[in-house]
């Protein structure tokens, strides 16, 4: 049995003739957060989308508990253990928390034209989902557009986790969230692994990420440059490796020179204006 639940091996995706990714090696274990660090464009969205069945890998291996896998769909990598939350979420905001938690894997009783959905027993495995991952909710038949942005992440997240995921996958789980929801996302991403799920948090926010990841690894335009342990790596290092170190400094290069070029424009002026009187 393999130490890692899922593996890239040397990777690569494309698109006619676009690169979308190029040798990739990526590898996940389990009760593991392994954070997606990329800038715009790095290839993270289609790296998850690999990483989730929704496109096949054009050249390398990708492996499942150390063995060749061909996912066909989504619903194979469901199938497999391996769950993706999108920022989307799929949630309907007008539907009950209960009926979002089932939804599409509702769980009935009574047979043949009687079968209806149980939403008693529904109602009771939503709610100890939910406190699983912190949540109490009073009234699983409330709309679950009343739930606070970070509650509705904790939810898209119990229900992966109940519905038997092995390895989550986070899509931007704190992007349109204020600091203190973020806070209690990042709290169920730590519950989600002291149960031992693996998870794969693609995240823009270093400072989120940070406190609950155990390894990050940096994508640059299709290319990954490499894999950090957190504890040989500083917040600041990978802040600085993922804004582009390089590039800042050139940048802050041209600024200076821009700014002397001003104050030289400015001198010529005034000697102007005072010869001018």
């Amino acid at each position: 049995m393999s130490e890692n639940i899922l593996e890239l091996r040397k990777v690569s995706r494309f698109f006619g003739s676009v690169i979308a990714l190029q040798d990739v090696s990526f590898e996940v274990k389990p009760s593991e957060v392994h954070c997606l660090l990329g800038d715009n464009g790095a290839g993270k969205s289609t790296l998850i989308k690999t990483l989730a069945g929704v496109h096949q890998p054009s050249d390398g291996e990708y492996l499942i508990d150390g063995k060749p896998v061909t996912l066909g769909s989504p619903r194979e990598a469901l199938d497999r253990g391996i769950a993706t939350v999108y920022q989307d979420l799929a949630l309907v905001p007008l539907m009950s928390i209960t009926r979002n938690f089932f939804m599409g894997r509702e769980i009935t009783k009574g047979w043949g034209p009687f079968k209806r959905f149980d939403i008693d027993r529904a109602d009771v495995i939503a709610c100890e989902g939910l406190a699983r991952m912190g949540i109490e909710v009073r009234d699983p038949g409330q709309a679950i557009g009343t739930m606070s942005g970070g509650e509705r992440q904790s939810l898209a997240i119990a229900r992966a986790i109940h519905f038997g995921a092995r390895v989550l996958i986070l899509d931007e789980p704190t992007a349109a969230l204020g600091v203190k929801q973020s806070a209690n996302v990042m709290k169920t991403v730590a519950k989600a692994r002291a149960e031992g799920i693996a998870v794969i948090l693609i995240t823009h926010n270093v400072h989120h990420a940070f406190p609950v990841a155990d390894r990050f690894t940096l994508l640059n335009r299709g290319q990954s440059l490499g894999t950090f342990a957190k504890g040989d790596v500083s917040r600041e290092e990978v802040l600085e490796m993922m804004a582009g170190g390089a590039v800042l400094d050139e940048l802050e290069v041209e600024l200076a020179e821009f700014q002397r070029a001003d104050a030289a424009r400015n001198g010529a002026a005034a000697t102007d204006q005072t010869a001018a009187r």
